[in-house]
């Protein structure tokens, strides 16, 4: 709670702020917050996988690619074989590289960076293979399909919020209430030690990474059906956000520490950042200076609080 409780400050300052400096009042209107909160299930979906990979200590870059892959993978089977197995299809596709990912951080020596951006340049041409990288739309007749980006709970719930929460709660169970998410902290704190207590560090790094891309593979799904097509194109910065939403929730890069509540905060941080910044009218590239300041603020704390710990 104590590490919670600022996140929850800084959400209550950014949104008067927010309410204050966008012309007529409009962001703090129902439409618009639901709007927001619709926008941030994407990138918080893919923060939960990162969380569990920075905690051990990883990183990875591939899951904005993933998120293009998946859902033109997922679209160009939707015509042929039903929504289940495009569904099936696209997490299939996304579990081979994490699997890749996993095995490779896990029994070579070379570092999580370069083996993510490697699979993240493989799934980005693999995505720009499909239909010579032009989009595919989504015939309106495949409403379940599109319900998933776009549909509403009696009207009012926005389905990927929904789906947002279930993710959330599945991987902060796993995290805060089974063995295994106890493992990802030893590991993450000193993984020589965590070893000599018999914990299983490869397999339990493929399963994070595995996970992670899952998580990515779910997001680009949810992605493909807001834009009503899969963008082969698409999901480029997606990584960054994500990570930006990780680390202000207060998962520190070294490893060992972090919640997956503080990771949910952290997105929603950045997500009204976002918003709130284009509905004032900010340039956009003044907008990539301040989310920059944004996590380098958050970093320096967190350097600070584990050396006065």
């Amino acid at each position: 709670m104590k590490r919670i409780f600022p996140l929850l400050l800084a959400i209550v300052a950014l949104t008067i702020l927010m309410a204050l400096w966008v012309p007529q009042g409009r962001f703090l209107t129902a439409s618009n917050l639901l709007d927001l909160a619709q926008q941030i299930a994407v990138n918080a979906i893919l923060a939960f996988g990162l969380t569990l990979v920075i905690l051990i200590g990883g990183i990875d870059l591939s899951v904005g690619a993933v998120v293009a892959l998946v859902g033109t993978i997922a679209v160009a089977v939707l015509a042929s074989a039903g929504w289940i197995v495009a569904l099936a299809a696209g997490l299939a596709a996304a579990a081979v590289f994490g699997l890749v990912n996993g095995w490779c951080a896990a029994n070579t020596r070379m570092p999580p960076f370069i083996i993510t951006l490697a699979m993240m340049l493989v799934a980005r041409g693999f995505a720009l293979r499909f239909n010579e990288g032009r989009p595919l739309p989504i015939p309106d007749t495949e409403r379940v399909f599109l319900a998933l980006g776009n549909a509403r709970l009696f009207d009012l719930i926005p389905v990927p919020v929904l789906l947002m929460l279930g993710a959330f709660l599945l991987m902060a169970l796993l995290l805060h209430r089974t063995a295994f998410g106890q493992h990802l902290y030893a590991m993450g704190g000193n993984r020589e030690a965590a070893r000599f207590t018999g914990i299983r560090l490869a397999r339990n790094e493929v399963t994070v990474y595995v996970l992670c891309s899952v998580l990515a593979g779910l997001a680009g799904i949810i992605h493909a059906s807001q834009l009503y097509s899969a963008e082969p194109g698409s999901g480029q910065g997606f990584e960054l956000n994500a990570i930006a939403a990780v680390v202000v929730g207060g998962t520190s890069f070294t490893g060992g520490t972090g919640t997956l509540p503080g990771t949910l905060l952290g997105a929603v941080i950045i997500g009204i950042l976002d918003k709130g910044l284009n509905q004032a009218g900010v340039h956009f590239s003044l907008q990539y200076v301040i989310k920059g300041l944004v996590i380098l603020a958050a970093v320096y704390l967190d350097v600070r609080r584990r050396h006065s710990n």
